[in-house]
């Protein structure tokens, strides 16, 4: 009797074990399943609209940031993912609170909402504002930032796909084109400042600013990006980044940015710093600096598309493990 139970107790453990395994592997199926709706093409037509001479360097406050503002808020309407606010996917940002030479500005939100933990909030951003034109002379802003945004739309379209089949995420996600980066951070520090859902039940940005070029340290090795901010406020946070990216991706996830005494101080100059010092944890993506940028010839025919969809697939895969685990990241 004494080893018929100790038999059947082996077996019941084998059991579950392999149903913790089955069910794992059919979780990351389910991921990879809608990470590669993801596609370089779909980046590529979009970055080729948004940062074409059409919207004349998404200057803020001026039309070609409105026509840009405007095609982010039509993509959301054509996939049928809704906003958070009421009748517009606009959160407007008088000159008050940008910049005396700034006309008026807005954010561009978007969101799924979760099925099961609806109230926490994972916000995905990137900046949609550019230079503008000077000189007669017209900056698109392919990589900076246009690269964040079309990577925010095909993830969005991602979840939504996920949802529609019945496998949407546990938690809700903001979607959020912030207006007035190059001018200080401004229109993140007014989501903060005025924030559509709590910031307390938001429990991680994922902010997205340059991700479509390779800089000269890594001529050599492209298969990168830099990890800007994962440790400095969760540690979990800064292990489901990489466990993402052994999982699926593979990629070479570079730190050199990550320091306290980096003389670049990158971790103060996007969006997600204003989101971090509200003690939310974030993960800055970054590819670094490169010959055009901040200048006229950073146009959408010099992006590394594949390069781009391997990296916008990480922060899907991450974004998703953080939509769907049991708990919350916690604050270290």
């Amino acid at each position: 009797m004494k080893n018929f139970f100790f038999f059947s107790f082996v077996l019941l453990f084998l059991n579950c074990g392999s149903n913790q395994i089955n069910e794992a592997g059919s979780n990351e199926s389910v991921a990879i399943n809608y990470a590669n709706t993801i596609t370089a093409s779909d980046l590529k037509t979009h970055l080729f609209t948004f940062a074409s001479d059409e919207f004349e360097g998404r200057l803020t406050g001026e039309p070609g940031q409105k026509k840009a503002a405007n095609y982010l808020r039509d993509f959301y309407i054509s996939q049928n993912i809704n906003s958070p606010l009421s009748n517009t996917y606009f959160q407007p940002i008088p000159t008050e609170n940008l910049r005396p030479h700034l006309k008026p500005s807005e954010n561009v939100l978007a969101w799924i909402e979760g099925s099961s933990k609806p109230e926490e909030i994972i916000v995905i951003t990137a900046h949609y504002d550019h230079l503008g034109m000077n000189n007669g002379e017209i900056y698109n802003g392919a990589d900076d930032d246009g690269s964040g945004n079309v990577a925010i739309l095909e993830i969005a379209q991602a979840f939504k796909k996920a949802k529609d089949e019945g496998n949407g995420p546990q938690r809700s996600i903001l979607f959020l084109h912030v207006t007035g980066e190059e001018n200080g951070l401004l229109g993140s520090k007014f989501y903060v400042e005025n924030p559509v859902f709590d910031l307390n039940k938001t429990i991680a940005n994922l902010n997205i600013d340059m991700i479509g070029r390779i800089d000269d340290e890594h001529l050599n090795n492209s298969d990168y990006i830099y990890i800007i901010g994962s440790n400095k406020l969760s540690s979990e946070l800064h292990e489901v980044s990489e466990e993402a990216n052994k999982n699926f991706t593979n990629i070479e996830l570079d730190y050199t940015f990550n320091t306290d005494n980096d003389p670049n101080r990158y971790y103060y100059r996007s969006d997600h710093y204003n989101f971090a010092k509200n003690n939310i944890p974030v993960i800055f993506y970054f590819n670094g600096t490169h010959q055009d940028y901040h200048k006229p010839s950073d146009t959408p025919d010099k992006i590394e598309y594949d390069l781009l969809a391997k990296r916008t697939k990480l922060i899907f895969y991450t974004a998703w493990e953080l939509a769907n685990r049991e708990n919350r990241i916690a604050l270290d």
